[in-house]
C-alpha cells in the first residue's frame, strides 16, 4: 500500500504546528483535521466498512512518521486506531454506524482504560457498573484519557453488573455525565489532552462492546496488540528524529579552533554509533512484531510483550544520548531534541508499562500464568 500521498499533506501540516502544540500544551486540532481528511484514520480497518485495509505494518510505517513530526499527534492517533479496532472487533449493536464513521473520519475514537484504583493494570478496573431497567449505569473515574475533550467516541472499561469479570463500552462525547475531571499539562507529550475524566452516565446495553463479560479478552486480544505495536513505533519514531537531529548538527557545528566539525572526534562519533545501530535493531524487532501480530505464530505475544518494552527503553537511551552528543544546543528549541528526550520518556510510563511488561514476558518465557 502505498501511504505516501496521504501521509505526505498530514506530515507537512504536523510539522509546522508541532512547536505551538508543545509550547502551548494544545490539542493539535491542525494535524488531526487533517488526518480525518486523509482517510488515515480508517488506515487498519476493513475495506468493507470505509477503511483502507492496512495492517500492522502500515501503522506502524504512519505512527512511526507521525511521531518524528509531532509525538502528540501520534500518540492521539494510534489511540484512535487502538479504539477502532476494538469496536470493529466487537461492533456495539446500539451504535450500528460506529465503525464507519470511525473509519471515515467523522468521529474520532480514544481509549479510556486506566483508573486511579489500579493505576497502570489498566486490566483490573475498579469501577462500577450496575443495571438500571433497559440501561447501564457507568459510575467510572478514569485516569490520562488521550484526547480527553476533543475525541468523539470514548472506549471506556468497567467491572461487569453482578459480576467480577469486564464490560466495555463505546460512550459517545456528548453523553449527559461524560466529562473531563481535569487539565492536562505533562513534561511530555504535552499536546495529547491526556486527561482524568469522570463517567457518571447511563448508556444502552447495545453500546457494549461484545458479550456481556467479554471485556478482559478483548482487552488483551485486541487492544492489546495494536497498542504496543503503536506505542513501540511512536517511540521509534521520536528515536529515529534525535538520531538524524543529532547526526545532522554535529555534521553542521564547527569547531574553528580545530577546524573540525563535532562529528570529527571520535567520542562524538561512538555516540552517534551506538543510537544509529541500537535505532536499526530495535526496528528490525518492531518489524518482526508486526509481521507476527499480521500473521501470528507461536511467539506472537512473546513478541506483543517485548516489543513496547523494547523500543521504549530504546527511545530513552536514544534521546539521551542525543542530549549528550549535541551539548548546551540541545537544551535550546531549535534542534528539537529536547521535545523527542520529553516525549519519549512517557512511553515507558503508559499502561501497560515497561517494567510491567518484562515481568509479563520473564512469566511467559518461565511457564507462569500472566495473570
Amino acid at each position: 500500500m502505498d501511504l505516501s500521498a496521504r501521509l505526505e499533506p498530514v506530515l507537512a501540516v504536523t510539522g509546522e504546528t508541532a512547536r505551538a502544540v508543545d509550547a502551548d500544551a494544545r490539542f493539535p486540532d491542525e494535524a488531526i483535521a487533517a488526518l480525518r481528511e486523509s482517510g488515515l484514520l480508517g488506515l487498519t480497518l476493513p475495506t468493507d466498512v470505509g477503511g483502507l485495509g492496512g495492517g500492522p505494518r502500515e501503522l506502524t510505517e504512519v505512527v512511526g512518521a507521525l511521531a518524528g513530526a509531532c509525538g502528540s499527534t501520534a500518540m492521539v492517533y494510534l489511540m484512535h486506531v487502538s479504539a477502532a479496532m476494538s469496536v470493529a472487533a466487537a461492533p456495539p449493536p446500539g451504535l450500528p454506524k460506529l465503525v464507519e464513521e470511525l473509519a471515515g473520519g467523522q468521529v474520532l475514537g480514544s481509549l479510556a482504560f486506566s483508573e486511579p484504583g489500579s493505576r497502570s493494570h489498566f486490566w483490573a478496573p475498579v469501577s462500577q457498573a450496575s443495571h438500571d431497567g433497559a440501561d447501564v449505569r457507568l459510575r467510572a473515574r478514569k485516569s490520562w484519557v488521550t484526547s480527553a475533550g476533543h475525541a468523539d467516541v470514548y472506549v471506556t472499561s468497567t467491572l461487569t453488573p453482578g459480576a467480577d469479570t469486564i464490560d466495555v463500552f463505546a460512550v459517545p462525547a456528548g453523553h449527559p455525565g461524560v466529562e473531563v475531571a481535569d487539565r492536562w499539562h505533562g513534561l511530555g507529550m504535552r499536546g495529547n489532552a491526556s486527561s482524568p475524566m469522570t463517567f457518571d452516565t447511563e448508556v444502552p446495553d447495545g453500546y457494549r462492546l461484545g458479550a456481556a463479560g467479554s471485556g478482559f479478552d478483548l482487552m488483551l486480544q485486541t487492544v492489546m496488540p495494536w497498542f504496543n505495536l503503536g506505542n513501540a513505533a511512536v517511540s521509534l519514531g521520536l528515536a529515529r528524529a534525535a538520531v538524524d537531529a543529532a547526526v545532522r548538527h554535529t555534521s553542521a557545528a564547527q569547531l574553528e579552533h580545530l577546524d573540525q566539525s563535532l562529528s570529527a572526534l571520535p567520542t562524538i562519533r561512538a555516540q552517534l554509533a551506538r543510537m544509529s545501530i541500537q535505532l536499526a535493531a530495535t526496528d528490525a524487532y518492531l518489524t518482526q512484531a508486526a509481521a507476527r501480530i499480521a500473521e501470528p505464530a507461536e511467539d506472537t505475544v512473546l513478541h506483543v510483550l517485548g516489543i513496547k518494552a523494547a523500543a521504549n527503553d530504546a527511545a530513552l537511551s536514544i534521546t539521551d544520548a542525543a542530549m549528550r552528543v549535541c551539548g548546551g544546543a540541545a537544551f535550546s528549541e531549535h534542534l528539537r531534541i529536547d521535545r523527542f528526550f520529553r516525549d519519549a520518556r512517557a512511553g515507558h510510563v503508559m499502561a501497560p508499562t515497561a517494567d510491567v511488561l518484562y515481568d509479563f514476558y520473564g512469566k511467559a518465557i518461565t511457564g507462569q500464568p500472566l495473570f
